[in-house]
């Protein structure tokens, strides 16, 4: 049994304007977060210039996270959860306030308890 799930999810194709927003940003993740039903525990996002952001939700489950190219449409969110929470919720959020027209994403089990035993 896996201590905890990780998706990587690729958003491609999205609002140019929407990954600009650092403010905008945090708030999409934390709302993604609390539909996913984890408890959050604090955020810290940056704007680089002149394009990008990237940022963190630590959750009690864990965390999510961001890194945007606003130039090529494109975002990398990772969302690393211990806790029993519905991941896929989050997911659907994201990609449909972030406008992506294609998504990718891969699904990893860590830390597997037997490994820990030798």
């Amino acid at each position: 049994m896996p201590l905890g799930k990780q998706i990587i999810l690729e958003l491609y194709q999205c609002n140019a304007q929407k990954l600009s927003n650092p403010v905008f940003i945090e708030e999409v993740m934390q709302q993604a977060a609390t539909a996913m039903g984890a408890t959050i525990v604090t955020s810290a996002f940056h704007h680089f210039s002149p394009n990008g952001v990237s940022g963190v939700v630590v959750i009690q489950e864990s965390h999510l996270t961001i890194h945007t190219w606003p130039e090529h449409a494109y975002a990398a969110v990772d969302i690393f959860t211990c806790g029993d929470i519905e991941m896929q919720a989050g997911v659907a959020h994201l990609v449909d306030v972030f406008e992506a027209k294609e998504q990718s994403e891969q699904i990893l089990e860590r830390g597997f308890l037997g490994k820990f035993d030798k």
